[in-house]
């Protein structure tokens, strides 16, 4: 494990940077304080939930860090503006933030590793860390060509404190409270699950370099994304669950937006892949797929 600084350790959870992350935190408490506990309004938060993880795992994920689909240019830029009401930053930072993890994944250079960094880092600690901010250009060369992802991306932002202006103006404090910052709050640690307890808890079907499990619960609550280690094995999959029995929702959701042409070329694991048999050739992280892709060499691994 690396070696952590314990007397600036604080620091990497608290600093000014991080300041609208605690802040998101204090508001939902403060604000379900204040109001009073609503089951409506929690109704509202897993409601807003559910439809922000989707695009966390379709947008962030599959989508802008694996292009593991395809969609118009207009879908694309739609997409980032949806992606973005999650409120974890950039498009083009997530991306490559998770292609960096994905190169590096368990290893020293891996930015959120239980393995090196321990686990409350992985969760929480390296996304409030300044070192986080780092961009990394060379990552997203593919994405960075078009302009309104580029200004989609700077306004980080801003598409969640529209969803927050227009569930005040619908709904009061109450929306305001329940379906942003409490939702919000949820959506963050849903997602954080998935560098922490994701390389902790779980089995493993394959046997990749990193920690990547495999967990029916955690493939719940974050709508397809806790079969970790099939995407670790496979990352060019949009389909993470790979067997009929591993409930996969964002994969579902994605089929039916294909049925109705908004989406295409939504991509599985060949069968020889996903039952573990010898396979020739890499498949890169970024490119989009040919139409019958050649195998990858190493599946756990991304071309270089």
């Amino acid at each position: 494990m690396v070696a952590v600084n314990r007397s600036s350790t604080w620091r990497l959870y608290f600093n000014r940077g991080s300041l609208p992350f605690w802040g998101v935190h204090v508001a939902a408490i403060v604000g379900v304080a204040l109001l009073g506990w609503s089951w409506t309004g929690l109704a509202l938060a897993i409601a807003l939930y559910v439809a922000r993880m989707f695009f966390v795992t379709a947008g962030y994920h599959r989508y802008f860090s694996h292009r593991s689909f395809k969609t118009s240019r207009v879908g694309q830029a739609v997409l980032a503006f949806l992606t973005q009401t999650c409120m974890q930053r950039g498009v083009l930072w997530w991306a490559a933030t998770h292609r960096h993890h994905h190169r590096n994944s368990d290893e020293l250079d891996d930015i959120h590793s239980p393995r090196q960094r321990g686990f409350w880092y992985a969760h929480v600690g390296w996304s409030t860390s300044p070192a986080s901010e780092a961009r990394r250009p060379e990552e997203v060369r593919d994405l960075a060509k078009f302009p309104e992802l580029v200004a989609i991306d700077r306004a980080k932002h801003l598409p969640g404190i529209l969803l927050a202006a227009v569930l005040l103006l619908v709904g009061g404090a109450h929306a305001l409270v329940w379906g942003f910052f409490v939702s919000t709050v949820l959506l963050w640690h849903g997602t954080f699950t998935i560098n922490s307890l994701s390389h902790v808890i779980g089995s493993r079907r394959y046997d990749t370099s990193d920690d990547s499990r495999n967990h029916w619960a955690l493939a719940l609550l974050t709508l397809g994304e806790g079969w970790h280690n099939n995407h670790h094995y496979y990352q060019s999959s949009c389909r993470q669950g790979f067997y009929w029995w591993e409930i996969d929702v964002t994969y579902y959701v994605l089929r039916a937006l294909a049925a109705l042409g908004l989406v295409w070329d939504v991509r599985k694991p060949p069968g020889h892949v996903r039952d573990g048999r010898p396979v020739r050739a890499a498949i890169p992280v970024a490119a989009p797929a040919p139409a019958a892709p050649a195998p990858p060499a190493s599946v756990d691994r991304l071309a270089a």
